[in-house]
């Protein structure tokens, strides 16, 4: 699918950028597209980019350490993640939004509403959950491996691309796909700070919005991954229990749907349940 373009973006007192723009009907609502761990907004959405801009405007920039996202000698955090989010929005005047987390990216799109709700006009949750590692013992020590490693490459100052055994690793097989598309993915990937995605790998790891999550108030949709390996379907059901008046949908697909040709309208789908929703609350 053709890729919108995109271009830097400065962030006042945050940081540089970069976001991907597709130009909706006149007057339409925003989709603001959140993507998850060791990806970047072209990977995360490039399926979803041409079936949301025909009825929305869309915004997916890079988070944090990620593509061509934020540079920093601070360590990550997903609040910072959030908080750049919301400066994003009121630097381009587009709030509020509809923001859609995938993974990494819907504890953040969580964040975002907890932190500047007023920027939130509905969520939409795919493959994601309110927290990753549910036992306190695997709590701390996937949080202690992804210490040492980012540790290992602040001292190093080791800035590199994110190996192709690692996605086979985390998401048990790579999507084959054209030759271009192929190159692109791989410069994608490293374009990646390492040290930057490994704290990523924490911060998510040792994430939990389960004392917060019942009170989010705005139309949500949870799009539940039956086939995911590296968030349970279970979990995933989970957080749409937990939020009030959620919808569930369902893909059957791993955590990979991003790369299924079904995904954008899967995504379209659930980005127009939350806006009916909220239309009706505006009226």
């Amino acid at each position: 699918p053709p890729l919108p373009l995109g271009e830097r973006v400065e962030l006042p007192g945050r940081g540089t950028t970069f976001v991907r723009r597709v130009a909706g009907p006149e007057g339409a609502p925003t989709v603001l597209l959140v993507h998850g761990w060791c990806a970047s907004g072209g990977l995360n959405w490039y399926q979803a980019f041409e079936p949301l801009g025909e009825q929305f405007s869309v915004i997916a920039p890079d988070l944090r350490g990620h593509g061509r996202g934020i540079r920093t000698n601070d360590r990550f955090s997903l609040r910072d993640c959030a908080d750049d989010l919301a400066a994003l929005i009121e630097s381009e005047g587009c709030g509020p939004v509809i923001a859609v987390g995938y993974s990494m990216g819907g504890p953040i799109s969580q964040l975002l509403w907890k932190r500047h709700a007023h920027l939130v006009r509905g969520l939409v949750l795919c493959a994601t959950g309110a927290e990753f590692v549910t036992g306190h013992p695997e709590r701390r020590a996937f949080a202690a491996s992804m210490t040492l490693a980012a540790g290992g490459l602040r001292v190093g100052g080791v800035v590199g691309h994110v190996p192709h055994a690692i996605g086979r690793r985390i998401f048990g097989h790579t999507p084959t796909r054209p030759g271009s598309m192929t190159t692109w993915a791989r410069e994608e990937f490293r374009r990646h700070d390492l040290r930057l995605v490994a704290e990523a790998g924490r911060a998510v790891g040792t994430f939990s919005s389960r004392r917060w999550i019942g009170r989010i108030d705005v139309p949500t949709t949870v799009v539940v991954t039956t086939r995911d390996r590296a968030v349970s379907a279970h979990a995933q059901q989970r957080l749409a229990l937990a939020i009030p008046g959620a919808h569930i949908q369902t893909m059957d697909d791993t955590h990979l749907a991003c790369a299924s040709p079904d995904f954008g309208r899967r995504i379209l789908r659930a980005v127009l349940d939350v806006d009916v929703r909220a239309v009706g609350l505006d009226a």
